[in-house]
C-alpha cells in the first residue's frame, strides 16, 4: 500500500489532515455558515439507536432534494464496515424518508455522513455531536460493557481540558491540554505529563471528537486505575525536536508537571505513533515512557544506542491493529528491528479486530494509560490478542482469483482492469451485522481497483460491485447466481461454517433436475432434488419429502445457489440428524401456487422418485413468498402437510380459517423471522397474535438475528431439517 492510499484511506475513516488552529477555525467557521440546518428539518431526529443496538435512520427526502436536488440514491457512510472501516449503508426511498436499519451494532462510538450519488455529501442536521476537524462528520456512541470508558462521566467529576498556545519556529501553534479532577494551579506536588501525538493525518481534536480521550482519563481516574497526570495533546511535529522541545517547556512553565523523564510519556497514532517512538529512542533522556499505536513507519535504530534506551526507557510498548492496518507490517518490521538492537519493548498483540481506526486507538489508550508511571506486572498481550508473526501481503494484482481469502479470514476484492475510467468502485456484500448488506469501498491500485477488509467471520457470502452507481458482476469469480446474474459468491472456511461447506467428493447427496409440465404456465418447468446418499429407488418404504420453496424475485435455483440447501443436508444426514428423505425445490413463480403444487411439481415428483404420499410423510416450507404459499397451502389444504415451516412470512388474516383441521392435520407448524431490519418483522409479529387470538398450534424460533436474506435463512433450514420426521 502506497503513502497516498494509506491517507486516502484514513479520510474515508474519519480522520482529517492536520490543521494549523487559525486554518481549523476558518473551516469550521465557513461549514457553519454552509452547513447550518433549516430549523424545521432539525425538528425530527434523523437517527435513533434503540436499547437493543440497533441504528435507524430516516432522512426527509424534502432535505435532501433541497440542499442535493434530485439524486438516484443516499448511503450513510460510517464505520460500521469489518473492524469498524468505512463503508456505506444504502437507504431505501419509502415515501417521504430514505431510510434504513442497521444492527445489532457493537458497543462503541459511530462516525457518519450522508452521500448522495457518491460525490454529494451532507451533515445530519438533526445530530449536534459533530467532529471539529470535519464539519460533515456526527457521531453517536452506542452504550455497552465494553464501550463503558468512552461514556461521559457525571457531571463534576471529570478532569478539565482547556487550549494551550505555544510559539514554534514555524508560529503560534495550540495543544489541548487534560487536568485531572482535584487539578490545582498552585502546589507543592507536581504531575507527570503524557504527550499525545496526533500525526500528519490526525487532527488534535479528534483525540477528543473521535478517540474520546476525555472519557477515557475521566473513567479511569474515577475507577482509580490511572495516576493522576497532565495530559497533553498535540499535533506538533515529533520529528522536530525543537518543535516538541518548546511545547515542553510551555507545558512545564504553565502546568504543575514533574520534568525528569521518569516522569514523562509520549505516545501516538498513525504517524505521531512514529513521532513518540523516535523522540523516545534518539533521545532517551527524555520519555520514560512511550506508545506506538498503529504507526506508519520504524524509525531507524542503532545497536549501539540500545544500553541508553533501555536504561532511559521504562516502557516502550508497541500496538497494532489487524492485517487492515496499514501499521500491520511496519509493526512487525519495528519489533524486529528492536529485537536485532537488543532494545526492550512491550507488544500488546494484534488486535484481531481492530483496523487503522480510532475503534483501535481507543482500546489502545485504555491499556496504555494504566500502565504509565507505576509499577505494572503485566507486560504481556491483552486478553484475545494474537502474535505477530510475519508480515501481511495480498497476492500481487492480476495475479490469483478473486476473492482472495486468507487462512485467518481476511477478504481481498480486486476488479478486473475494465474500471481503469471509473470513479467511485464498491462491493456490496452481507458483511453487516446478521448478514446485512453494506457496501465496501476499493481504492485504486494501478489499473484496478482493490481492497482487503475482514476478518470475516466463516459463512457464506454473495456480493456484487457497484462502479459508478452501477451493478457489475465481479467477472473473475466463477461463480453464478442463476436469478441474480450480477452476484458472486465465496466462503470463508472454518468451523462456524461447517454446514456450508461442501462434504467430501462421493459422500454427499445427489441434486438434479426434474421437468414436469405446467398447467398453470402452460410450459415445462423445472425443479431441483436432493435424494440423500445411498438413495434407494427399490427400498420397501417410500421416502419422505420435503418441498422446499423460494421467495420473490427468486428462482427453484436459489435454495442449491444461494442457500446452500446441498451442502447443508448433506452434513446433517452424514452428522446423524438428518431422517432420510428426498428434498423438492420447485418453480414458485406462479399465478396459483396451490394448482402447481398439487397439480404439477407433487404428481411428478411421486412419478418420478419413491417418495411418501402419507401426509404425515409430507413437509412443506418456504422463504418470504415461499413461507406465505406455505401458509396459503395449509388454509386452504390444512390435511395435506403434516410438517409446514414459514421463513420471514406472516399467517395473515384469521378469516376463513378452520383451526380444528389444522390442529388436527398438522403435526409441527413452526416459525421463523429476522430481526427488525427484516423488514417482515413487524408483520410477522403481528400475525402471532393472529394464531394466538385463533388458537392453532405452532412453533416460534424466536428471532434470528439479521435481515430479509439468506444469512438468516440458511439458519432457518439449519434448524428446521432435523426437526422433520421424527417420531
Amino acid at each position: 500500500m502506497t503513502t497516498g492510499q494509506y491517507h486516502g484511506r484514513l479520510r474515508r475513516s474519519g480522520v482529517r489532515r492536520r490543521l494549523s488552529a487559525a486554518f481549523t477555525a476558518g473551516v469550521i467557521a465557513t461549514a457553519a455558515v454552509l452547513l447550518a440546518p433549516q430549523p424545521a428539518a432539525a425538528d425530527t431526529p434523523w437517527l435513533s439507536v434503540s436499547p437493543d443496538r440497533y441504528a435507524s435512520f430516516a432522512v426527509p427526502t424534502a432535505y435532501v432534494q433541497e440542499h442535493l436536488g434530485t439524486v438516484s440514491q443516499v448511503v450513510v457512510e460510517g464505520n460500521f464496515g469489518p473492524s469498524a472501516s468505512w463503508a456505506e449503508f444504502g437507504l431505501t426511498r419509502r415515501g417521504d424518508v430514505w431510510s434504513g436499519v442497521l444492527g445489532a451494532l457493537e458497543p462503541g462510538l459511530y462516525r457518519y455522513q450522508l452521500t448522495a450519488d457518491d460525490t454529494k455529501t451532507i451533515k445530519d442536521p438533526t445530530n449536534g455531536a459533530g467532529v471539529a476537524s470535519d464539519p460533515l462528520l456526527s457521531t453517536f456512541l452506542v452504550a455497552g460493557d465494553s464501550a463503558r470508558w468512552l461514556l461521559d462521566s457525571p457531571p463534576g467529576t471529570g478532569g478539565t481540558v482547556e487550549t494551550l498556545t505555544y510559539r514554534t519556529k514555524n508560529g503560534q501553534r495550540s495543544a489541548l491540554v487534560w487536568t485531572p479532577p482535584g487539578y490545582a494551579a498552585k502546589g507543592a506536588k507536581g504531575y507527570p505529563a503524557l504527550f499525545l501525538q496526533s500525526g500528519d493525518e490526525v487532527a488534535a481534536t479528534d483525540w477528543l471528537d473521535l478517540g474520546r480521550s476525555k472519557q477515557i482519563l475521566d473513567n479511569l481516574s474515577a475507577a482509580g486505575a490511572i495516576r493522576p497526570m497532565v495530559v497533553v495533546i498535540n499535533d506538533a511535529n515529533g520529528s522536530d525536536d525543537r518543535e516538541l522541545r518548546e511545547l515542553r517547556k510551555t507545558v512545564s512553565d504553565n502546568y504543575r508537571v514533574l520534568r525528569d523523564p521518569a516522569h514523562q510519556a509520549i505516545a501516538g497514532v498513525s504517524d505521531g505513533a512514529t513521532e513518540a517512538v523516535r523522540a523516545a529512542l534518539t533521545k532517551p533522556g527524555q520519555f520514560g515512557y512511550a506508545g506506538w499505536f498503529s504507526g506508519t513507519s520504524a524509525p531507524a535504530i542503532d545497536r549501539k544506542d540500545a544500553k541508553a534506551v533501555n536504561r532511559g526507557v521504562t516502557m516502550l510498548r508497541l500496538y497494532t491493529g489487524n492485517a487492515t492496518d496499514p501499521a500491520y507490517n511496519a509493526t512487525y518490521r519495528l519489533m524486529k528491528a528492536l529485537g536485532r538492537a537488543d532494545v526492550r519493548f512491550e507488544f500488546d498483540g494484534v488486535n484481531p479486530d481492530g483496523g487503522a481506526n480510532w475503534t483501535t486507538w481507543q482500546e489502545n489508550l485504555v491499556d496504555f494509560l494504566p500502565r504509565l508511571f507505576g509499577h505494572v506486572s503485566d507486560h504481556g498481550p491483552s486478553p484475545g490478542h494474537k502474535p505477530l508473526t510475519k508480515e501481511f501481503a495480498a497476492p500481487p494484482a492480476g495475479t490469483t482469483p478473486t476473492p482472495f481469502v486468507s487462512d485467518d479470514g481476511f477478504v481481498t476484492f480486486e476488479t478486473t482492469t475494465e474500471f481503469t475510467n471509473a470513479q467511485h468502485v464498491t462491493v456490496w456484500a452481507n458483511v453487516a451485522p446478521g448478514g446485512s448488506w453494506l457496501r465496501l469501498p476499493l481504492t485504486r491500485d494501478g489499473d484496478r481497483w482493490r481492497a482487503t477488509v475482514g476478518p470475516l467471520k466463516p459463512w457464506f457470502y454473495y456480493y456484487r460491485l457497484i462502479v459508478d452507481r452501477v451493478a457489475v458482476k465481479d467477472t473473475s469469480n466463477p461463480t453464478k447466481v442463476t436469478s441474480e446474474p450480477m452476484w458472486s459468491t465465496f466462503l470463508v472456511p472454518g468451523p462456524g461454517a461447517r454446514l456450508l461447506s461442501d462434504v467430501p467428493a462421493g459422500q454427499g447427496g445427489t441434486v438434479e433436475s426434474m421437468t414436469y409440465p405446467s398447467t398453470v404456465a402452460g410450459q415445462d418447468r423445472t425443479a431441483l432434488v436432493w435424494t440423500p446418499p445411498g438413495y434407494d429407488p427399490g427400498r420397501t418404504q417410500p421416502y419422505p419429502v420435503l418441498y422446499l420453496q423460494h421467495g420473490s424475485g427468486q428462482s427453484y435455483t436459489d435454495w442449491v445457489e444461494m442457500g446452500r440447501a446441498k451442502q447443508i443436508l448433506d452434513h446433517q444426514f452424514l452428522d446423524g440428524d438428518l431422517t432420510p428423505m428426498v428434498v423438492v425445490m420447485g418453480n414458485g413463480n406462479s399465478s396459483n401456487f396451490n394448482r402447481e403444487l398439487l397439480e404439477n411439481i407433487v404428481p411428478t415428483a411421486r412419478a418420478r422418485y419413491h417418495i411418501s404420499s402419507d401426509p404425515s410423510q409430507q413437509a412443506l416450507a418456504g422463504l418470504s413468498m415461499g413461507g406465505g404459499q406455505a401458509l396459503g397451502v395449509l388454509r386452504a389444504y390444512p390435511c395435506q402437510f403434516a410438517y409446514v415451516a414459514a421463513l420471514s412470512a406472516g399467517f395473515g388474516s384469521g378469516t376463513g380459517v378452520d383451526v380444528e383441521a389444522i390442529n388436527n392435520g398438522t403435526k409441527m407448524l413452526r416459525l421463523y423471522v429476522g430481526d427488525q431490519t427484516d423488514f417482515v418483522y413487524p408483520s410477522f409479529m403481528a400475525s402471532l397474535t393472529t394464531l394466538n387470538n385463533l388458537g392453532i398450534r405452532y412453533e416460534f424460533d424466536g428471532v434470528t438475528p439479521g435481515p430479509h436474506g439468506w444469512d438468516v435463512w440458511q439458519k432457518n433450514l439449519i434448524d428446521l431439517a432435523p426437526r422433520l420426521f421424527k417420531r
